[in-house]
């Protein structure tokens, strides 16, 4: 029983790994498939959308994603511990942002009809606004459940980890101008993808730590 536990937790980690950095080449390659799409300047929602020769892929991907996400946090919950809370909790919030950010954005379409958004991408914004949100907070929950073993490096990881991923957020959500030459507005999608880029490390790290932890 203990093998099996064993082994089903570091098989989950190492999804989780070989999923982040699958998800960058993912991303990158199917925007190649997209003329005129410009990975700096639009959003990754607009892959997934309905006008995307990529669309049906892209939200295949993300539901698989977030399948992959809520299965990691449900075994990151049996790795550390269940018992406590801020176990619970971490376990909590991945499984939020494998809902949100994954199945959520692969679900909801984020379509415009005549310039407009319709309820899907309202509902995408929101889903993912969720995962957004779970993944922001992460950080400040994790640094309290890997204690262990005085790694003084991972809490210093987490405190920069949050600010990047609050900046970040801030850039890509927040609007100071509607001209589009703005430069903030004008590269959201870099923000969005240093966004996802810092969570990812996050993720790797903390499934290295997950595969090497004794059970």
């Amino acid at each position: 029983m203990r093998v099996a536990r064993v082994n089903l937790v570091k098989s989950t980690a190492l999804i989780c790994i070989t999923v982040c950095i699958s998800d960058v080449i993912v991303l990158l390659l199917s925007g190649c498939y997209y003329p005129g799409y410009r990975q700096l300047e639009r959003t990754m929602s607009s892959l997934g959308a309905s006008e995307s020769p990529v669309s049906e892929f892209i939200s295949a991907w993300w539901i698989f994603i977030g399948i992959v996400f809520i299965f990691f946090g449900i075994i990151f919950r049996k790795a550390f511990g269940g018992n406590h809370k801020n176990v619970r909790l971490a376990s909590l919030l991945l499984i939020l942002y494998g809902l949100g950010e994954g199945i959520g954005s692969g679900v909801f379409k984020a379509d415009r009809i005549a310039g407009k958004m319709t309820d899907s991408f309202v509902m995408h914004d929101i889903a993912g606004g969720i995962g957004v949100i779970a993944a922001l907070i992460l950080p400040l929950i994790m640094k309290e459940v890997i204690i262990e073993g005085n790694k003084p490096g991972f809490t210093l990881l987490s405190r920069i980890i949050f600010t990047i991923g609050f900046i970040t957020m801030l850039l890509f959500t927040i609007h100071f101008s509607s001209d589009e030459n703005n430069f903030i507005v004008f590269y959201k999608g870099l923000w969005q993808r240093l966004f996802m880029l810092n969570l990812y490390v996050y993720f790797i790290v903390i499934s290295a730590i997950m595969y090497h932890k004794n059970i």
